[in-house]
């Protein structure tokens, strides 16, 4: 079995990681946010259900992106306690 350094080290690196990803996924919501507004400028004034049913999945797309960070975040706060522990 690892020693407690090799796991704090460990966990460390799992948390950077994650990190990244919680990055990643803070790039992703901008890059919908930007296209959300992009397809509401080009469409405006217009009354189709295709456009509203549009905007409204990359508003439901943006949410899941911030509930997964909040997951992420959660995970990281466990881990972190685990380190704290040991």
């Amino acid at each position: 079995m690892a020693g407690v350094e090799e796991v704090r080290a460990g966990i460390a690196l799992a948390k950077d990681k994650a990190s990244a990803g919680i990055a990643a996924l803070q790039q992703a919501k901008m890059a919908l946010e930007e296209a959300q507004q992009t397809l509401q400028q080009a469409t405006s004034g217009s009354s189709q259900s295709e456009v509203t049913q549009s905007l409204g999945l990359f508003a439901e797309a943006m949410n899941q992106i911030d509930g997964i960070a909040s997951t992420i975040e959660a995970a990281n706060s466990s881990a972190e306690s685990y380190s704290a522990r040991l």
